[in-house]
């Protein structure tokens, strides 16, 4: 296993590009300060303890499975970096295999940076452009289902071709596909069900949103990763906040209090406030988050079959 430095060397730095095509300078700071007040009202999780215990959970998945090592889908953002460092550290970097799916122009600097990432960490990696792949899945689907304008259903579609080549991958190598998703995100459903839904492991899905920035300071991940602002990445400007309507930063102790704790959205609401009235989180929204957690039960279950019968 692998020691307790960190696994990014100390050259790991961004490439080169436009200063719009991420988070403004600063945004990292502001995040560890509304980081710190979200975990006020979250369970107190020691980063260093997480560490070990996330390294401990990869190398017994993958060695319960027998399996070579895991292919991680990097995204250069900061839940896949995480993943993949831990991964690392758990089974040594000769045992962990990077993927990097671009798709669009979007896609094309983050992917600048998960290769600048997987050099850092001394992985083997392949950037693997879908576009060519998508434009020819689009072409030979019926018309009735149309692709055109239709970020939702094009989204969902690129999410199952990338989890598609991951398993190609893990077939070949004879490996695990090591997913990335966090505890919000799949108390939320965002994420696509057969797509980034659909792993192995998740060695971060006990871990909110809030809880990832911490352990990625514990990492040492490279500080132009922990400002990027979260996104899926689909279309121009698009960011998770606007989709869910709150930073996760609110999010996180809706969730906790409502998904985890039981909490009626009122009882969240007073909560909160009695905590910290710096997260803003009003009724409505708590509301909203609650009833995207219940509508989305279904990526979390497997799929449901009728009672065996009971001779």
């Amino acid at each position: 296993m692998a020691d307790r430095d960190s696994a990014f060397g100390p050259d790991a730095a961004a490439p080169s590009r436009r200063a719009s095509d991420d988070a403004a300078p600063g945004d990292g700071r502001a995040h560890d300060r509304d980081a710190d007040r979200a975990r006020t009202l979250l369970p107190d999780r020691d980063p260093t303890v997480e560490r070990d215990r996330v390294r401990s959970f990869i190398a017994e998945r993958v060695g319960a499975a027998g399996a070579e090592g895991v292919v991680v889908n990097m995204s250069g953002g900061l839940d896949s970096t995480v993943t993949a460092a831990l991964a690392v550290e758990a089974l040594g970097a000769d045992r962990v295999y990077g993927l990097i799916l671009p798709c669009n122009k979007i896609g094309a600097p983050h992917a600048r940076d998960a290769e600048a990432l997987a050099e850092a960490l001394g992985i083997e990696h392949d950037t693997v452009h879908l576009q060519p792949l998508f434009a020819q899945f689009g072409a030979v689907a019926p018309d009735r289902f149309d692709l055109h304008d239709e970020p939702v259903r094009s989204g969902n579609a690129v999410a199952r071709l990338r989890m598609a080549v991951a398993y190609l991958a893990a077939n070949a190598t004879g490996s695990l596909v090591c997913g990335t998703a966090n505890r919000s995100e799949l108390l939320l459903g965002y994420l696509t069900k057969h797509g980034d839904g659909a792993a192995d492991m998740f060695p971060l899905g006990h871990l909110y949103k809030t809880d990832v920035r911490a352990l990625a300071a514990e990492l040492d991940v490279p500080e132009f990763v922990v400002e990027k602002a979260p996104s899926a990445g689909f279309l121009p400007g698009q960011r998770d906040a606007d989709d869910l309507g709150a930073p996760y930063e609110v999010i996180d102790p809706v969730l906790h209090l409502g998904a985890d704790r039981g909490l009626d959205p009122e009882a969240v609401v007073e909560r909160i406030a009695a905590a910290d009235a710096a997260v803003d989180a009003d009724r409505e929204l708590v509301a909203e988050l609650l009833g995207r957690h219940r509508a989305t039960a279904h990526k979390r279950l497997p799929p449901p079959t009728p009672d065996a019968a009971i001779e």
